[in-house]
């Protein structure tokens, strides 16, 4: 009981959303994986990680899909609820995956299921400035969003694959622009995938709130990567951003501690992982 109030002197306390501000504010850099069961989260927070964010890749790297489309609302509620039964210190993240966030209405009760039965302390959307009513909508009942743009892979059948975002500059402004308009409506977080680093870097230095970004460049507040990538778990081609941190580590708690390093020393992202 009261848990909150017994960690706030210990000495892993937990993150919080008002942690991730200060971070930001220190520029300390703030260290995020993607986790889909209990025994991951563990690994994670024991190994340092900030954000653990249950993300509907998990239709690609556990279902076996081609893309997040298939993923729904029951398994991220399964799979949020059994990553927040692993975790203690980081912040807890789950995505509304596809389609579960056309309305206000259904984007609300889609996030109170996250929130009460998948242990989410924060709820992720693919945004654009077409979601601000949402984002606005949700955090007027008090829940934290983070806004997600860039590559948004629940869209790729509409923008023809995984592909780098914001190249043109009027597509860059207007990815600034959605970021600005988003941080108004009240997202908490924006997290951005896939785009040139110096778009990145514009929109971490516009916006107030944390950016994590994952293919976004070094200069983002924090950086994410899926855990299977960074372990070397995932067969095929893996993505120009990834990182193979599971080499020269003898477990995958070290392999998790170098990410965590390399995120907050700025070793990670290098050039050769940047677009």
């Amino acid at each position: 009981m009261y848990t909150h109030l017994q960690q706030r002197d210990s000495e892993r306390p937990s993150v919080t959303l008002n942690t991730l501000a200060q971070m930001k504010q220190r520029g300390e850099k703030i260290a995020c994986l993607t986790a889909y069961d209990a025994t991951f989260a563990a690994l994670l927070d024991a190994a340092g990680v900030d954000v653990v964010l249950v993300g509907d890749s998990l239709g690609m790297v556990i279902q076996g899909h081609d893309t997040t489309v298939p993923v729904n609302m029951d398994h991220m509620v399964y799979h949020g609820a059994a990553v927040a039964r692993g975790l203690h210190r980081p912040f807890l993240i789950v995505d509304l995956p596809f389609m579960s966030y056309p309305s206000r209405e259904l984007a609300l009760a889609n996030a109170v299921r996250l929130m009460q039965e998948g242990g989410a302390r924060m709820v992720k959307l693919e945004s654009g400035k077409a979601q601000t009513e949402i984002v606005e909508f949700l955090a007027s009942h008090d829940i934290a969003v983070c806004a997600h743009l860039g590559l948004r892979p629940q869209s790729v059948h509409k923008t023809g694959g995984f592909r780098v975002q914001g190249r043109e500059d009027e597509a860059a402004r207007r990815m600034l622009e959605d970021a600005l308009a988003l941080e108004a409506a009240g997202a908490d977080l924006v997290l951005l995938e896939c785009i040139p680093a110096a778009l990145g870097r514009a929109i971490s230095q516009a916006v107030k709130v944390p950016v994590i970004g994952i293919g976004a460049g070094p200069d983002t507040d924090g950086q994410i990567l899926v855990l299977y990538d960074i372990l070397d778990l995932t067969a095929g081609r893996k993505p120009r951003f990834v990182r193979n941190f599971i080499s020269g580590s003898d477990s995958p708690q070290a392999a998790v501690a170098r990410y965590v390093q390399a995120v907050k020393t700025g070793e990670y992202p290098a050039p050769e992982h940047c677009f």
